[in-house]
């Protein structure tokens, strides 16, 4: 729950079509009530009234859209119709949660509600808790990058027409969770800056064990985020709202993913939301010589035959070609390029991640050859370039990113810290 609304009981916002599932959204209120919580109705419905007066009617949600109800109604097809209803739902949940009218989201619906819940929980920021019930909860039909990352999914089990006692489960338990969430005791304040940092778990890649002892001594706070998809999206979704004072993001293993088109994605914008904002940013190219996979799977036949570590019984990498390791290169300094903010770019000679140094499986040192001549070429004159002699595992390495840090702090470029040990 939001700290400056802890006087009072959450409000939460329920979203659902309030004309044909007014048993539920009418159930879904009492629970959240019942559970000590507020509940504000927002009605996406566009078949008419249902059994009760929402809190924000539909005609209300079609007008931040631009349009009618009627028209929306007119237009003769669900899609569209629901469409423009996510546009109105989103922009005034966007809005009202700025103003502090709500404190979380509860979402209903079947393939067409939760279409339009995902929008409007992507219009969300990061912490706001968001719960969506949904009868395609955790199914395939749900792109990965549409899924906001901390948004918590249940299944509506039983629920598709009318309440019953696995419809009721259901719902309660899905009001309890965002009810919990928003009454969960805040972290104590911390007034020190945050620097954002990516990684490839520890073991692929380690530098945060030393650099996180080195940036609290400055007086900084570290948040590493797990390049596993959902943890890329967290660290673009804070950075391009400028929640970081700088961002060290050293694992760009996701942007190779996206490129070839791999299921590991933290979508297309990777690398972008942190230049886009202004931030300081130090890179580095953690990772970018394996392509992630579903370990259940085959290996995409783009690289069969490339050498391959299984991580795990969930996820495998398998090493690119040196055409891969091209179109990497370009496309990190493309992406570096648009950047508003100060940037640098930490090239290490050494390797790029744990499992190619050598006797590894994934050691190919003709590939980082290939991606280091790429990239020194490659590179905008705009963005500042620094050969590292090491591997990005090495103390080295390590030391080369605090020399930036350290000389971004004296120039003002970072904000300070007063709370250094």
């Amino acid at each position: 729950m939001n700290p400056n609304h802890a006087d009072r009981a959450p409000v939460i916002l329920l979203i659902g079509t309030v004309d044909t599932k007014s048993d539920e959204m009418a159930y879904l209120r009492e629970s959240v009530e019942h559970l000590g919580g507020t509940a504000m109705v927002m009605d996406v419905g566009v078949l008419g009234k249902g059994g009760f007066t929402p809190d924000i009617l539909n005609s209300e949600v079609a007008a931040a859209a631009g349009v009618t109800l009627q028209q929306v109604m007119d237009t003769g097809d669900e899609n569209t119709s629901m469409k423009l209803m996510a546009t109105g739902a989103s922009l005034i949940a966007m809005q009202w949660y700025v103003e502090g009218r709500f404190d979380g989201l509860l979402a209903l619906g079947g393939t067409m509600g939760t279409d339009l819940a995902l929008d409007v929980a992507n219009a969300l920021p990061l912490g706001c808790p968001k719960v969506l019930l949904s009868t395609i909860a955790y199914s395939p039909l749900i792109p990965p990058d549409r899924i906001p990352p901390d948004l918590i999914m249940r299944l509506w089990a039983g629920g598709l027409y009318g309440l019953n006692r696995l419809c009721k489960a259901a719902l309660s338990q899905a009001a309890g969770a965002v009810v919990g969430a928003c009454k969960a005791l805040p972290p104590a304040a911390d007034p020190r800056p945050v620097v954002g940092m990516t990684s490839l778990g520890s073991s692929a890649l380690s530098y945060m064990k030393k650099l996180k002892p080195a940036l609290e001594a400055r007086g900084y706070e570290l948040a590493v985020f797990h390049t596993t998809g959902m943890g890329g999206r967290a660290f673009e979704d804070l950075a391009r709202r400028g929640y970081f004072a700088a961002v060290m993001d050293f694992s760009l293993q996701e942007l190779v993913n996206d490129l070839a088109g791999s299921c590991v994605s933290a979508g297309s914008e990777r690398l972008l939301g942190a230049g886009r904002a202004g931030l300081p940013q130090i890179v580095a190219p953690g990772a970018t010589d394996m392509v992630d996979f579903a370990a259940w799977t085959r290996c995409p036949e783009r690289f069969a035959g490339r050498a391959v570590h299984d991580h795990n019984r969930l996820i495998a990498s398998v090493c690119v070609d040196h055409d891969m390791r091209r179109s990497v290169a370009r496309a990190i300094a493309d992406r570096l390029a648009e950047a508003t903010g100060p940037t640098c770019l930490l090239l290490p000679t050494g390797g790029v991640e744990q499992w190619d140094r050598p006797g590894e499986p994934l050691h190919d040192p003709e590939g980082l050859s290939t991606f280091l001549n790429e990239m020194t070429h490659v590179v905008s004159p705009q963005t500042t370039l620094r050969l590292v002699d090491a591997h990005i595992n090495d103390e080295a390495f390590v030391q080369a990113a605090l020399k930036v840090f350290d000389e971004w702090v004296a120039e003002g470029l970072i904000a300070p810290s007063a709370y250094k040990h």
